[in-house]
């Protein structure tokens, strides 16, 4: 929502940004004087929980604290705006106060569909559970008189057109790489990797291609299987050792907050202390927007884990890593995967942790050809901005771009 929220303001149009604040949001939001900045309140910690039974308790009363919350900053807090962007998910109850707004107030609603509600909820209850099947028809009905509706992919539109069966006006707008992901040149390169912290012990050894740099994002949620990066630098660290001598080091940077994080930092060590990774070096930081973008331009590699819960929603960590000129080695076992990947011309897929393994030693391992060609590719994918795209299809509809 940021980026709706800047490109909206580069038109010089006021708006109001609404949302959860769990971390900093970049200078070129804040300092905009034409966005104004709600943040919520956080829910409160005693409603988390990882338990399934609790889970569904402690939802109610979430979702009722954050529908009291959310009602309060749009109903009241903001002026009323001609037109109310949702983001979805998450849906309960961000779609119940959006519309109802939207009704009071006269305004005119799209939702900005990145994935299918209901599909995340299953992939935490099971896909027949009761719950999952109340939140998909108030998913559905929720959505179903919003004035317009974007998807981050073809394959959405398609499923909202035949089984949401909405009406309206539906929209691929596809994500861009926001304007600061760019490639870095080889003396910016260097002198990034040996100002961050965790790479700068490691800088002249990845400038000299003794060492790799491998990047990946994650939110360290179910929906993003960590263990087949695990598994799959396991293997790749013992054929090193043994068969494969030529196979570089890899220091691998993995950034993001979330619910498994502790979990994996702790099978990491153990594999560790089994001396399993025995030529991978891990790092976890929580990177600043600025040097996020900085760290994707200075990788050899970015990989993505998501695995789609829907099959038709995208990660957009590859997209960012494509503005940086950075080839993506990602899953690829859902139908949206071809929309995003070229397969073999800015990106490789796999479908198991062998697959992955595979692509690595291919890339890192190699003459640096063909990881050159992919990164020719991703330059490429990269160039068209998300300017570009939100203009021709956002700014169009709310009348700012003509």
């Amino acid at each position: 929502m940021q980026y709706h929220a800047l490109s909206i303001a580069k038109h010089g149009t006021p708006v109001d940004l609404i949302g959860f604040q769990e971390s900093s949001l970049p200078t070129s939001v804040v300092s905009n004087p034409l966005i104004q900045v709600h943040a919520l309140p956080p829910t409160p910690a005693f409603l988390r929980t990882d338990n399934k039974v609790l889970f569904l308790v402690f939802g109610v009363f979430k979702a009722i604290y954050q529908f009291v919350a959310l009602w309060v900053v749009l109903r009241y807090r903001t002026k009323p705006a001609r037109w109310i962007i949702v983001q979805n998910p998450p849906s309960i109850p961000t779609l119940a106060v959006a519309q109802c707004v939207a009704f009071l107030r006269n305004s005119r609603l799209i939702v900005d569909w990145h994935n299918l509600g209901y599909s995340r909820l299953a992939l935490r209850l099971g896909s027949n559970h009761p719950f999952v099947w109340i939140a998909r028809h108030y998913e559905r009905v929720f959505t179903r008189y919003a004035t317009a509706h974007f998807t981050v992919t073809d394959a959405m539109a398609r499923v909202l057109r035949s089984e949401f069966v909405l009406t309206s006006t539906i929209l691929p707008l596809h994500d861009r790489p926001a304007s600061h992901f760019l490639p870095l040149s080889d003396d910016d390169r260097l002198a990034f990797l040996h100002r961050l912290p965790e790479t700068a012990s490691f800088a002249d050894s990845i400038a000299k291609k003794k060492m790799r740099l491998l990047v990946s994002s994650t939110s360290w949620t179910p929906d993003e299987d960590f263990s087949l990066l695990l598994t799959a630098l396991v293997q790749y660290s013992d054929l090193a050792m043994t068969s494969h001598p030529y196979l570089p080091e890899i220091l691998v940077v993995v950034t993001g907050k979330g619910p498994l994080k502790e979990h994996f930092l702790a099978q990491i060590a153990t594999l560790k202390s089994q001396d399993k990774l025995e030529l991978i070096t891990f790092k976890t930081p929580w990177l600043s927007t600025e040097d996020y973008a900085s760290l994707l331009g200075a990788a050899d590699v970015g990989v993505s884990l998501h695995q789609s819960t829907s099959g038709v929603d995208l990660p957009m960590k590859v997209l960012d890593m494509f503005g940086a000129g950075l080839p993506v080695v990602g899953w690829s076992d859902f139908e949206a995967w071809p929309e995003l990947v070229t397969e073999g011309i800015n990106g490789r897929g796999f479908k198991s942790a062998e697959g992955l393994q595979n692509a690595l030693m291919e890339l890192l391992g190699g003459d640096g050809t063909e990881l050159q060609a992919l990164r020719e590719g991703a330059i490429h994918e990269g160039s068209r901005r998300w300017d570009d795209e939100w203009d021709s299809v956002a700014g169009r509809l709310l009348g700012l771009y003509l």
